[in-house]
């Protein structure tokens, strides 16, 4: 089983790909809603999705996600009454895309090769 610090690299490893396709949004905001799930203060859900929204939902928001149409809408009905899960929609199409599309080309990346060089160094 791989270990946080592992993990921890791999997901920076594959930030730094993201910002060689100026994609990163996608990654800041898929964590995003993983922190956002842990809130479990009522009066902070609501400040908390507001700020997703307006940072990476929004039309013209500063890491506006590629969404189409349908999701942003019904998550812009979700975070008038914020849940744990008014996020899920739009998160699940972030996901998609990065599993289909970007994570794809990392695994074929020089970043990703020399990740896991160092690691193999470290195990053995």
């Amino acid at each position: 089983k791989p270990s946080f610090c592992c993990w921890h690299n791999g997901v920076a490893a594959f930030r730094a790909f993201l910002k060689t396709e100026f994609s990163e949004e996608n990654l800041e905001f898929w964590l995003a809603c993983e922190e956002f799930k842990k809130t479990r203060s009522t009066t902070k859900l609501a400040s908390k999705a507001h700020r997703i929204f307006e940072e990476f939902i929004d039309v013209q928001a500063p890491r506006e996600v590629n969404i189409d149409f349908q999701t942003r809408e019904v998550t812009r009905n979700n975070v008038q009454e914020p849940s744990l899960s008014c996020f899920d929609q739009a998160q699940g199409k972030v996901h998609s895309l990065m599993e289909k599309d970007s994570y794809p080309r990392f695994l074929r990346s020089k970043i990703y090769t020399d990740l896991l060089t160092q690691t193999q160094r470290r195990l053995s």
